[in-house]
């Protein structure tokens, strides 16, 4: 087994530390979300955390870790008999992105099902998290059924396993740790009320802690055991604050003031339901545990509101999750102050545990360790250490981009570039799909053969058996016993009786956006409408899991403003920033949107797309091209069509008189029109099932 790296090292990041250690006082605080971009130590903490938990007494031998004290009584392995108990420590279990289902809460072990007749369970890892900690790294790529039974899961504290002829329930209570790249796409909003914190972090932007952050790493890997050797007192310090801390919570009082005081903050930045409450009174009370009071204080409802709240508060899909401090201050500052303890705090022996707001200074070799403060740590994720700069806002999504010159526009889109304008109110839209059955990755627009999903049928295996049909093995090995001179209890079953259970669910498409934003589609409500449809279809993609893409045309070229990505967010920025001004070089954008799909074919094949052109229909130029630019844009759209790409139209032509070129456009892509208004879900025109595929006379004609 490797040296873990230890928790004291890490440098910086004190927010993720504090929602780590709180987690450790009180797992009943239900988990911690880290978001952030790649490279900020995410992985790491939540690793080092494990080290950090003490032991726990299990029943010997019982593979689902009930508590001697008081076992599961419907343990799978029980009943258990009393008898000395075993210790071992807190196991850190990790869900991979592409684990199977039976992986995740286990499944009926074929191979004894087969061979002996009976019936017997094999755990997953539902099991093995048990009184420890469930860790998923890249959470937000998770397939939405494992996210559903780790809904179920954490909502019951047990998992429920019914397949096969099995029926099995076992306790499953465990902390949840989620580790995510918001760039990557976001969660959906059932898992993310699951998790009791959440936590940005960022890498530092001062150049000294920078390069103390390297310095250590290069140091634990060139030798790992000598290096956590040399924090070894830092850590037992923080394990032996943690066994304090834990003792010390039962005897935590959490005054009607305070209680007044979280109520007060969930209704005024009006968060849902009532788990936001009930996450911010434990989280309190494990602040003041943690800090060696026995009373819960103002700093530490603060404190827990800016570690629980900002992933429940009500906000759009696109906007990045936070809280308004000031906005939290102003609440917090209408009631009294704290009143003082009504007796004597009690003595914490050992360093580190002292009930002091002012801490001892850190331990370690390079005097970074636990933040070693006896009260509520540092806000923010920045460097803690005196006299640090501050660091730059938190989130990728914060990070300024830079953004072109008034002259570099003017030059790009020609004079008649206009200033952007903000998009209207998004709406619901219809449901768009590509035809026929994918093999795509799991999601919720098209229909699709996948791994998971309800089952329709069985078939031969065509390469490694990954999911077995039951029955229609046992079907196809039953005609074959006799003379397979069967005498026992199993079936003889061979390679050739072996049927793989055929699904069908839903997968996730690349939807490709094409939008207009020459001087035809300029004007400022015609566009404010253009930009809220093309932001209702991204929060529609944003639900149904898809990929997107965004492509813009005017003046002489296309450009892709946003490569295919899971961030939706991140289209929808690049959206709000879209000029718009110059000729319309329609054929120029069909082009770049066949090399764009051409490429991401390449890289996902499996994946389907569905082509989205926003338009007029205008062609006002042919671009670098050259030559009729009608003529290109049809050339161009028969191309796609050539390709079976999918493709919509959504016609953004106005006023009373009409030209039609959009139906023209969707007719030579072979795909469908609709106008603006017949978008919105609600509309009289009823709901669109299927975007029609290019038909064979029009393959032929390209």
């Amino acid at each position: 087994m490797s040296t873990p790296y230890p928790f004291t090292a890490l440098v910086g990041q004190s927010d993720l530390r504090l929602a780590l250690l709180l987690n450790a006082v009180s797992p009943a605080v239900g988990g911690v979300l880290v978001r952030g971009e790649k490279g900020t130590a995410k992985s790491t903490a939540v690793r080092a955390l494990s080290t950090l938990l003490p032991q726990v007494d299990v029943v010997p031998g019982c593979r689902f870790s009930c508590a001697p004290t008081a076992p599961d009584p419907v343990c799978p392995d029980g009943p258990h008999e009393p008898g000395p108990a075993a210790a071992r420590p807190a196991r850190m279990v990790e869900l991979p992105v592409g684990a199977s289902e039976d992986r995740l809460v286990g499944a009926l072990d074929i191979e004894r099902a087969l061979s002996e007749g009976v019936k017997a369970f094999e755990p997953g890892l539902l099991a093995d998290a048990h009184r420890g900690i469930l860790y998923v790294d890249e959470v937000n790529l998770l397939h939405d059924h494992l996210i559903d039974l780790l809904l179920d899961a954490a909502a019951m504290g047990a998992s429920y396993v019914e397949r096969e002829g099995v029926s099995v329930r076992h306790a499953a209570r465990f902390l949840l740790v989620g580790t995510m790249n918001p760039e990557e796409g976001e969660l959906r909003p059932q898992l993310l009320d699951r998790f009791g914190l959440t936590v940005e972090v960022a890498a530092s932007r001062e150049p000294l802690q920078r390069v103390e952050v390297v310095r250590r790493r290069l140091a634990y890997e060139d030798d790992p055991a000598g290096f956590a050797g040399r924090w070894s007192g830092d850590e037992d310090e923080v394990r032996s604050r943690v066994v304090a801390a834990r003792a010390l919570l039962p005897q935590v009082r959490l005054g009607d003031t305070s209680l007044l005081q979280i109520a007060a903050t969930c209704a005024g930045f009006e968060v849902d339901g009532m788990r936001a409450d009930i996450v911010m009174a434990r989280t309190a009370t494990a602040l003041a545990a943690w800090a060696g009071r026995t009373e819960v204080r103002k700093e530490d409802v603060r404190q827990a509101a800016l570690l629980a709240l900002p992933h429940r508060r009500r906000r759009n899909p696109f906007d990045a999750p936070g809280l308004d401090e000031e906005k939290l201050d102003r609440i917090l500052d209408g009631f009294p102050d704290d009143e003082p303890d009504p007796e004597p705090e009690p003595e914490q022996e050992g360093p580190g545990e002292g009930p002091t707001d002012d801490g001892p200074d850190d331990g370690g070799p390079d005097g970074e360790g636990p933040d070693g403060e006896g009260g509520v740590p540092p806000q923010g994720s920045g460097p803690d250490a005196p006299g640090a700069e501050p660091e730059a806002p938190t989130g990728p999504e914060q990070q300024p981009e830079a953004q072109p010159s008034a002259q570099e526009k003017t030059e790009a889109a020609g004079p008649a570039e206009q200033a952007p304008v903000r998009a209207a109110e998004p709406f619901r839209t219809k449901m768009l799909s590509v035809p026929g059955l994918g093999e795509g990755a799991s999601g919720r627009r098209s229909r699709a053969r996948t791994a998971h999903g309800r089952t329709t049928g069985a078939q031969r295996p065509r390469g490694q058996l990954t999911k077995l049909h039951l029955s229609a093995t046992v079907h196809a090995a039953a005609p074959h016993q006799k003379a397979r001179g069967r005498t026992g209890r199993g079936l003889v079953v061979r390679k050739d009786d072996l049927r793989q259970a055929t699904r069908e669910g839903r997968e996730g498409n690349l939807v490709l956006f094409l939008v207009d934003a020459s001087g035809s589609m300029a004007a400022r409500q015609r566009m404010s409408a253009v930009k809220g449809a093309v932001l209702s279809l991204l929060l529609d993609a944003y639900q149904r899991r898809d990929k997107v893409g965004l492509i813009t045309f005017r003046g002489a070229s296309a450009d892709l403003a946003l490569p295919p990505t899971s961030s939706v967010d991140a289209a929808a920025a690049r959206l709000e920033n879209l000029p718009t001004g110059g000729r319309t070089p329609l054929g120029a954008g069909l082009l770049k949107a066949h090399e764009v799909l051409r490429i991401e074919r390449l890289r996902d094949p499996s994946r389907r797309p569905l082509l989205v052109v926003v338009t007029d229909g205008r062609a006002t130029s042919a671009g670098s091209v050259g030559g009729d630019p009608r003529a290109l844009s049809a050339r161009s759209a028969r191309l796609l069509a050539a390709g079976g790409v999918a493709s919509v139209v959504v016609d953004c032509e106005s006023g009373p008189v009409r030209l039609g070129l959009a139906g023209v456009l969707a007719a030579d892509l072979g795909g469908l029109a609709v106008t603006l208004d017949g978008l919105r879900a609600d509309s009289l025109a009823g709901l669109v099932k299927n975007v029609r595929t290019p038909s064979p006379t029009l393959r032929r004609a390209a």
